[in-house]
């Protein structure tokens, strides 16, 4: 079996596991974590299959970053955080868990304990309007 067979990003391009979208393109999709570290965080995904930073095509982590850029934005304009951590991990030793290129986005205010991932899952209708506040700033 395939890596991108057993990839869980894979799974969710595909269809096949449901994620709360924010937005996507050819290229990219842009979805909420499942398990939040702040309010509002949400990963962005090459749709193709790249293991980590060192696998990724260029012009598939140049599309990524320009993703991750507008996504930025529009999380900034939705949700006014104080700041925007951007998190990208390469390997377990760096805290990697899904071995599918991705780059986190955290919004944060001052004094919020740094991390990447929270303790609990989040509920999916928190998730569901966030990722519209969102992707409303972002087409607006």
């Amino acid at each position: 079996m395939s890596e991108s067979a057993k990839c869980i990003f894979c799974k969710i391009v595909r269809g096949d596991i449901p994620a709360v979208k924010v937005r996507e393109d050819e290229a990219t999709l842009v979805f909420m974590d499942i398990q939040p570290a702040s309010p509002g965080h949400a990963l962005v995904i090459p749709k193709t299959h790249a293991a980590d930073l060192y696998e990724i095509a260029e012009t598939d982590l140049n599309i990524v970053t320009a993703t991750v850029q507008r996504a930025a934005r529009a999380m900034r304009q939705a949700l006014a955080p104080d700041g925007i951590r951007i998190v990208q991990t390469n390997g377990a030793a760096a805290g990697q868990t899904v071995f599918h290129y991705h780059v986190h986005l955290i919004p944060m205010r001052e004094g919020q304990k740094l991390g990447t991932h929270g303790r609990a899952p989040a509920d999916t209708e928190d998730l569901k309007a966030l990722a519209a506040r969102i992707r409303e700033a972002w087409e607006g």
